[in-house]
């Protein structure tokens, strides 16, 4: 599509943002007593967020023009943080994971397929290089340590070598005779075509016939060229005539693919734009800053009787006189600050009432008292600030800009001149700013016959008692004299740093559940599909971990559990996880640190390089497989030698050292959840994401994708529906399994001649074991232990207490 296209998309999804943004401000702001209502509303909320990732992420990877993007990506980490901040409404108001929307899809005529969560390209795109220099690094790291293996090169003996030759030259020899006798054959025809030639004479009406074919085809030819070439230009997807010599179209061409990639940068124009502002510009901005401060010092002295010290450049300097303040906000400021004073001084008496209040409050909880519902209302949020801005920026800038004459549609010069404007006035305010204090301090001599001297330092002792602060061990520096690259090799090397696999989310097959809404609406409690696992990947995992602002600002997750059967997909989401964000993946599963870093303070040294790699070449994530080993409630005889238990007590040490800046994400996987104490390991693991086992509907797609991607055809002779049926109990990974069995390299090449049948996949898939009926209640029993599950039981008693009571 063209620049002009994706122009539209991008200003469509900005009226789309400002009339949710107006929803909001009408909507959010009152109290909603009633929960269904309020529900109902933040789904809305959501999906139309949704739907405006989608058009910006797409107009963001393709658009060309540097500060279009730029614009973009500023409110597509808004809508970002907005959606995570939605889901934690969400997730509050109903206390589960899993939400059922199908009703509000349809009121807003949409499909399932538009709320899927779109993974944006930049995450990837802007450090390929990286990413790439280091996959390469790594590869070298394990092939020098033993742990990889080159692919073998598959050797022949000799008497299989000559043999291989032997039928190479045959072929060869045949190939060769069977031209030459070609050759032969239409030597013969032109022969005898000629001699029927010579003896009838040549007709001029086939000479004519066959000259007019071949000037009517070539004048059609060139028609077509022309038509299409005019069409190009009207579409704005070709230049005209005019500016093809000033600009190429393999140039062209070749700029839209760096563009897509993310790799087009104009560094040496901004330098060179920076340059001339500096140049041109330098000298009027020089004297304008000093006539301000100097003018400044001459009204303050007036005013005070006296000359002003000159502000630390700590305080920002100079820029912290020029305040852009009404004099009714500077008086209001001060109010402000003696209010401050006030309340810091009748704090510790709150604070005593406080919990005076809250011993009551417990007390009357225990005591059985009713307490008024006050209902719901929308928390503030980090980024509603953020869209306006964005919103406020497109409208003065980009929503009525003239464009008919930027055919390039790269970069506009104004743009960056304005920008590097700024960073020049701030080089050159520092250098004034020196002058001005030299020039101060001989205003202050020679005026009012005084030195300025330095401000007091404090006392070292009260210092150093305001900035002690407790470091726990993990966040001390053990390797002080050591780097990153060393840290990174020596975990390499001992198998805790692992190479991720190349798997997208969207390789996860799972369809969408469409009866949600119809079983909860009968007190159903419906089991999540497919469709909503991958949603809660995306979530939690993958869209914190790509976007920094949104990893700040939005709620913080810091580990995440994913809990089902064996061969649900568990391991292949972490891997997903990783290579959509780019992630580095540490594998800290108890039979892989098995017998390495020994003792306690080998422990401690373990996670304190995994995690101080882990922040410097962030983003991260750290897996624990089997992680119900680490809390286990008895440790089996068998497992005694391995020790799985090792970090049962530095895991919660681990989380507290992670901050909202660094963008490492804790991933447990378990299959045997129910094997663990139950209180430790929901307070380490802050999100649980339970998988079941796929459903008829993801089950039909299942089977259909896996049999085309290992090769097969689907034809008659095969019921994907049948196979989705008998398949009732299996996981993910049986089916796969099923599939690899039946299509092998031999059965591949009889397809042609013999299709694939239903029941040639029964007996592969009955030596399988499924999902047992006892295994999953096993799994709905220990989720229903989980915080969340029992606040939404405790929620649910109460309603249905609260409607008897009305009833009555």
């Amino acid at each position: 599509m063209s620049q002009a296209t994706y122009n539209k998309i991008w200003t469509n999804a900005q009226k789309d943002l400002d009339t949710q943004l107006q929803t909001e401000r009408e909507q959010f702001l009152q109290t909603e007593s009633d929960h269904v209502k309020a529900f109902r509303m933040l789904a809305a909320s959501y999906i139309n967020y949704l739907q405006i990732f989608h058009h910006l992420e797409e107009a963001h990877s393709n658009l060309i023009h540097q500060q279009k993007r730029a614009a973009i990506r500023q409110v597509l980490d808004g809508v970002i943080g907005r959606i995570l901040e939605l889901k934690k409404e969400m997730v509050g108001l109903e206390n589960s994971e899993f939400h059922y929307t199908d009703n509000v899809i349809e009121d807003l005529k949409l499909l399932p397929e538009d709320t899927e969560i779109p993974i944006p390209k930049y995450f990837i795109k802007e450090n390929l290089e990286g990413l790439q220099l280091r996959e390469k690094t790594l590869d070298e790291i394990l092939l020098n340590a033993g742990l990889e293996t080159e692919k073998p090169v598959k050797a022949m003996t000799f008497e299989e070598a000559i043999k291989t030759i032997q039928v190479a030259e045959r072929a060869r020899q045949g190939r060769r005779r069977a031209l030459f006798m070609k050759q032969i054959y239409l030597a013969e025809k032109r022969k005898r075509h000629t001699k029927l030639q010579e003896q009838a004479g040549p007709n001029p009406d086939d000479a004519a016939t066959r000259i007019q074919k071949v000037w009517r085809g070539y004048i059609q030819r060139m028609k077509t060229e022309k038509m299409r070439e005019e069409e190009m230009i009207f579409l704005g997807m070709s230049f005209p005539p005019r500016l093809r010599a000033l600009r190429s179209t393999p140039q062209m061409h070749t700029r839209q693919e760096d563009a897509l990639q993310g790799e087009v940068q104009e560094s040496h124009e901004e330098e060179s734009i920076k340059d001339k502002l500096r140049e041109t510009e330098g000298l009027d901005i020089r004297e304008t800053l000093q006539d301000q401060i100097g003018q400044c010092f001459i009204e303050c002295r007036h005013i005070i009787g006296r000359f002003p010290d000159y502000p630390a450049i700590e305080e920002g300097g100079s820029m912290s006189i020029f305040s852009q303040k009404t004099p009714e906000q500077v008086v209001a400021e001060l109010a402000a600050e003696r209010e401050l004073a006030l309340q810091k001084k009748s704090q510790k008496g709150k604070k005593e009432k406080e919990k005076g209040k809250e011993k009551e409050k417990d007390k009357t909880q225990k005591s059985g008292k009713k307490e008024e519902d006050e209902g719901w209302k929308m928390a503030p949020s980090n980024f509603l600030p953020i869209l306006e801005e964005g919103n406020s920026q497109y409208k003065a800038v980009w929503q009525n800009r003239d464009e008919g004459r930027d055919f390039l549609q790269d970069h506009d010069p104004e743009l960056i001149k304005a920008e590097k404007r700024e960073e020049v006035e701030e080089e050159i305010r520092v250098q004034v700013d020196e002058l001005m204090q030299k020039k101060l301090e001989n205003l202050k001599l020679a005026v009012d016959g005084e030195k300025s001297g330095k401000k007091k330092k404090g006392k070292k002792g009260e210092k150093k008692k305001a900035g002690k602060k407790k470091i726990s061990e993990l966040e001390q520096d053990l390797t002080p004299d050591r780097t990153i690259d060393s840290l990174y090799r020596e975990l390499a090397e001992e198998g805790i740093l692992i190479k991720v696999k190349p798997v997208n989310l969207s390789d996860y097959v799972g369809e969408y559940s469409y009866l949600g809404t119809t079983l909860c609406q009968v007190d159903v409690e419906p089991m999540p599909s497919l469709a909503d696992i991958r949603q809660l990947i995306a979530l939690y995992g993958i869209l914190p971990l790509g976007s920094q602002t949104a990893h700040e600002k939005a709620p913080l997750v810091k580990a995440l559990l994913l809990a089902g059967p064996s061969g649900v997909g568990k391991k292949m989401l972490v891997h997903a996880i990783c290579t959509e964000t780019g992630a580095n993946l540490f594998n800290l599963s108890p039979s892989n640190i098995s017998r390495k870093y020994p003792g306690k303070s080998g422990l401690q040294m373990m996670l304190h390089m995994v995690l101080k790699v882990a922040k410097q070449m962030q983003p991260s994530v750290v897996w624990i497989g089997d992680t119900e080993k680490t809390f286990y409630k008895a440790v089996p005889r068998a497992e005694e030698q391995i020790n799985p238990k090792r970090l049962e007590k530095i895991l919660p040490k681990f989380l507290k050292a992670l901050k909202a800046e660094d963008r490492v994400l804790l991933v447990g996987t378990t299959s045997r959840p129910f094997d663990a104490k139950i209180k430790p390991f929901c307070k380490v693991y802050q999100k649980i994401i339970l998988i079941p086992r796929p459903d008829y509907a993801s089950r039909f797609v299942l089977w259909k994708h896996i049999i085309t991607q290992h090769g097969g055809e689907i034809t008659k002779l095969l019921s994907i529906s049948c196979l989705a049926k008998l398949s009732d109990g299996f996981t993910q990974g049986r089916i796969v399994q099923a599939v690899q069995a039946v299509l092998s390299e031999l059965r591949l090449l009889q397809m042609a001649r013999k299709p694939l049948c239903t029941a040639e996949f029964l007996t592969p898939l009955a030596s399988q074991d499924p999902v047992y009926n006892e295994e999953e209640e096993a799994f709905k029993a220990w989720y229903a232990k989980t915080p969340l599950s029992r606040a939404r039981i405790k929620a649910a008693a109460k309603r249905e207490k609260a409607g008897r009571g009305r009833k009555k």
